[in-house]
């Protein structure tokens, strides 16, 4: 093993254990395993951003855009509702909404078809009475088999079609994933139907006017003639304990107290940190006459904008008692700005510049409205709300909106809610119009837990959508044009027909994700430039797999499908593929069905959490904990082995 092999293994194993760990974003991990190797000299300076201009990175961003035309254009809204039972049992009702959303996922990203479907699917959860999480993670595994279907399914099946096209001049087609893919997903969503709900762990059950998403820490204020002013903190406890609620922090002049004495007792002003379940919230504030922390804000908040305004008033009619109107014409420097606010530079600076928010005006009406609603949402893996809070967004100000509990399941976090930092699965109960709620969700990445009232799409521009899509896909299906131009021109007409405004174009890219693939792709390919990849594969066939190519091509399947459990499957599939080549070529076999066998791996992980955007998703709604997955997760991973090397070697002979 000579010294560039040595560096890039070494560069290889980092970059793996930091995707494991989990500590940064797997974009920037990604980079810097680039940069290190521009560094050590393994990639050349003017190969480091060729991962940019690469096919797969083009067509998952077309790919993203145009998912997300169909979804707001309501075309998918339409297809559900016109393909879903409306009064089915519970078998019926899971299987439809699992088919429809491997179907989705087959041709649009899979993440967003989860994220419409799963309102649809807890409004049925709680009409038959049954745990969100029986039917949410059959819904989110058979958006993930779906997408191993086609080409454009999943960023993995992009990656491993790029890979060989650098091997041979020509990649995969639209529909060579199809056979296997469609075999297995067949396999795996009729175990799903079958038995699914009897391994799915069950959680408390959904309650006639929400479900469970775990406790919720929200910040209660005492205010002034609050029963609970004078009291000591375990007879707090003790009556709050009637609701299911309990004290677990304390907040004082803002210093913070997260294990509070039980006989320290409480004044006006105390700020409570309470976890309380969603259905007794109300009831637990209610009883000890405490006021949610941000309606007091917003209270005061008016209290001193209409202070200011009688200010106005009040120096208005002063001046017109100075100076005596002698002209129709004032000059506009004397006039008051009502309503105005200073600008924050720093606060403007944010991913959502392009889609500036409301007015001061809208903010004022949003907040002051009758019709103010308390609403759930979800955060989502790609959201750019993730690793920001409340405060950093100025949500109060900027969508006219209030956050009032976060509920993060199996954690606890004495951060104050203004300050807390959002992570994906989070859910977030919202306070304010349902208009204000929806548009800040579709600004920064959060999908509400219940179904909206029914919103009449726009014909034309669904009509649009659809057309755009499925010429683009059939352009690329019988290879008129690579899938990369195809989806690129399919982007350029839905510019030039409306169907997506220039304003938002680039909102729908998930750009954490294409900054991986770009960065990982040169990275790869110094894997396979300095002889590393031969060196693993020469190992793994030595030591385990003993020169037989079916047991290599097993073997391949299932390291792939682990390491996908536990790091980003488009990550996975860039570090496996230069392996699978080297395999193939030690056996001086075909790579094919080794690379076929990387990208089914890299799209099955169904054992934890964080293995795929849409476990992460239904983390927070389904009520679900870290070790949930396996139960169900196993048996499929199984299956997906069982069914999936006879069917590779068979479409794919060695």
């Amino acid at each position: 093993m000579d010294s560039p092999q040595i560096m890039i293994l070494t560069v290889l194993v980092g970059t793996v254990a930091l995707f494991l760990w989990g500590r940064w974003r797997h974009d920037m991990v990604a980079m810097a395993s680039l940069l290190t190797c521009v560094g050590l000299g393994l990639v050349p300076t003017g190969d480091a951003f060729v991962g940019f201009g690469h096919p797969a990175v083009i067509t998952v961003a077309c790919i993203l855009i145009l998912s997300s035309a169909l979804q707001k254009s309501g075309a998918v809204d339409t297809l559900t509702r016109t393909v879903l039972p409306q009064s089915a049992g519970p078998f019926v009702t899971m299987a439809a909404l699992s088919l429809l959303a491997a179907i989705l996922s087959a041709f649009m990203n899979n993440v967003g078809a989860l994220a419409l479907l799963m309102p649809v699917a807890l409004q049925i959860a709680r009409k038959q009475n049954l745990p969100p999480g029986k039917i949410l993670m059959p819904l989110a595994f058979g958006s993930i088999l779906g997408g191993m279907t086609t080409l454009i399914g999943t960023p993995p099946n992009l990656i491993v079609s790029g890979f060989r096209a650098g091997q041979t001049g020509e990649g995969f087609s639209m529909f060579a994933f199809t056979p296997v893919g469609v075999t297995i997903a067949v396999a795996g969503l009729a175990f799903v139907m079958l038995l699914g709900r009897f391994l799915v762990p069950t959680r408390e059950r959904a309650g006639a006017e929400g479900f469970e998403t775990g406790s919720y820490l929200t910040e209660a204020r005492i205010t002034e003639g609050s029963k609970a002013s004078g009291m000591l903190l375990r007879d707090i406890n003790h009556e709050l304990e009637k609701s299911d609620a309990q004290v677990i922090g304390l907040i004082r002049n803002e210093r913070r107290f997260p294990a509070p004495s039980p006989y320290r007792e409480l004044h006006q002003d105390d700020i409570l940190l309470i976890e309380a379940e969603p259905e007794g919230l109300a009831s637990a504030l209610s009883a000890l006459e405490l006021t949610l922390e941000a309606e007091w804000n917003d209270a005061r908040a008016k209290a001193a904008e209409k202070e200011q305004a009688k200010a106005l008033e009040r120096e208005k009619d002063a001046q017109k008692d100075i100076i005596p109107e002698t002209s129709d014409t004032q000059d506009p420097a004397n006039v008051p700005v009502v309503g105005g606010a200073e600008v924050n530079d720093d606060a403007v600076k944010t991913d959502d510049i392009t889609n500036p928010p409301k007015t001061e005006v809208e903010r004022q009406k949003a907040l002051e409205s009758d019709d103010i609603s308390l609403i759930e949402l979800a955060v989502l893996p790609n959201a750019t709300f993730i690793g920001r809070s409340a405060s950093d967004i100025r949500l109060r100000d900027r969508y006219g909106i209030n956050l009032l509990a976060v509920s993060r399941q199996g954690q606890r976090s004495m951060a104050r809610l203004r300050t807390m930092t959002m992570q994906a699965g989070d859910v977030l109960l919202m306070q304010g119009t349902p208009d204000a709620v929806y548009d800040f969700g579709n600004r920064l990445g959060c999908v509400p837990l219940a179904e909206r009232s029914l919103h009449l799409a726009d014909t034309k521009i669904a009509l649009r959508a659809t057309f755009i899509m499925a010429v683009a896909i059939l352009l690329a299906a019988f290879g008129i044009l690579p899938a990369a131009i195809s989806f690129s021109f399919g982007v350029l007409a839905a510019l030039l027909f409306g169907v997506v405004s220039p304003r938002t174009l680039y909102n729908a890219v998930d750009w954490p994700v294409v900054v991986l693939l770009a960065a990982l792709i040169p990275v790869a390919n110094a894997m396979e430039s300095t002889g590393s990849a031969d060196l693993i594969a020469r190992f793994l066939l030595e030591t385990i797999a003993q020169g037989n190519a079916t047991i290599a091509v097993g073997l391949i399947l299932i390291v792939t499908m682990t390491l996908s459990d536990f790091m980003n499957n488009a990550a996975t599939a860039a570090v496996m593929c230069p392996i699978a080549i080297g395999s193939a070529a030690q056996l001086d076999a075909s790579a094919d069905p080794f690379l076929m066998a990387v990208a089914i791996g890299a799209s099955c992980a169904f054992l934890t959490p964080i293995g795929h955007q849409n476990n992460t998703l239904i983390l927070g709604p389904g009520g679900f904990r870290f070790g949930d997955y396996w139960k169900l997760g196993l048996p499929i991973e199984i299956i997906v082995v069982a069914v999936g090397v006879p069917m590779l070697l068979w479409v794919w002979p060695l």
